[in-house]
């Protein structure tokens, strides 16, 4: 009886411990499903930016209700241009030879462009394929020097807060070889400047939700076909994506809910003294897999 007294506190340290173990354990596999589900702080991350492809739209909409389209669309013959594969040869060649002096210029000129350039660049960046061919795109064209201004002041304030806390240092380190900041000059001097709004959805003659498949990529592609435009004109300009900027500019521009800022492009002639990074492209091996 005294021996078992005296092994009792033993007892109870030992009991103590494996708790304390087992509670340890318990705690940490907590801890590793929590860290599991949170996702990731990205405050740079722009809300506007985010594809909202596969979110369904509200309640309003019935799962297989009308859009609005066409039930039966009437087809046309086509037939399409057809070359020779010397034609197409050469006609590649030279389109390549083309879009491959395209450059991202940040130092533009205030010289005027023809408003029908810039109109026929649009129509073409319209001739985009889109999901459904809903053609979920608005360009806004600003030349208003005030309205640019209050642009490039709305941009330059939520950029400063980018470059200082939101993107990080790998990000801003990665920037400054190509001597970028918050300040956008271009902004003030482009002739033109175009906003392009992806349209999450559209409007039924109901007026309910008309739902937009695959918007972002369709006005992405739309994007692209612009810039080659844009270069086919001999007009030059800078790829801006204004994080954190779209709702101030929606409301500036008085754009619809449904509209979200994708792409900002200034566009206009460079400066005479205009520079741009020597930078190289990856060669065709590094960017095309034949199987």
């Amino acid at each position: 009886m005294a021996l078992f007294s005296s092994l009792t506190p033993v007892f109870i340290a030992i009991i103590c411990v494996l708790l304390g173990v087992i509670m340890k354990k318990t705690n940490g596999e907590k801890e590793k499903r929590d860290t599991k589900t949170e996702h990731p702080s990205r405050p740079w991350v722009d809300e506007d930016l985010k594809d909202g492809t596969d979110h369904p739209l509200e309640e309003e909409e019935g799962e297989e209700e009308w859009q609005g389209l066409e039930e039966n669309v009437a087809h046309v013959p086509f037939t399409g241009e057809r070359y020779s594969e010397a034609e197409m040869i050469k006609r590649s060649q030279t389109f390549y030879e083309l879009l491959n002096k395209r450059r991202s210029v940040r130092f533009l000129s205030d010289e005027p462009v023809p408003r029908e350039v810039i109109e026929n660049v649009i129509r073409t960046a319209g001739t985009s394929p889109s999901g459904a061919h809903t053609e979920p795109w608005t360009f806004v064209i600003v030349q208003d020097p005030n309205l640019k201004h209050k642009i490039r002041e709305i941009v330059e304030e939520e950029e400063e807060i980018n470059y200082k806390k939101r993107m990080g240092d790998r990000w801003v380190n990665d920037l400054k070889r190509l001597r970028t900041n918050w300040i956008k000059e271009y902004l003030d001097t482009a002739p033109y400047l175009i906003l392009i709004f992806k349209q999450v959805y559209g409007r039924l003659p109901n007026g309910k939700k008309k739902t937009h498949y695959y918007n972002e990529i369709s006005v992405s592609i739309a994007c692209g076909i612009l810039l080659a435009a844009l270069q086919n004109a001999g007009l030059y300009t800078v790829t801006s994506t204004p994080l954190n900027c779209g709702p101030q500019l929606r409301v500036l521009l008085q754009r619809p809910a449904n509209e979200k800022l994708l792409l900002l492009l200034p566009v206009g002639y460079p400066k005479r003294d205009a520079t741009v990074p020597a930078l190289t492209r990856k060669p065709l091996e590094d960017i095309m897999v034949l199987m």
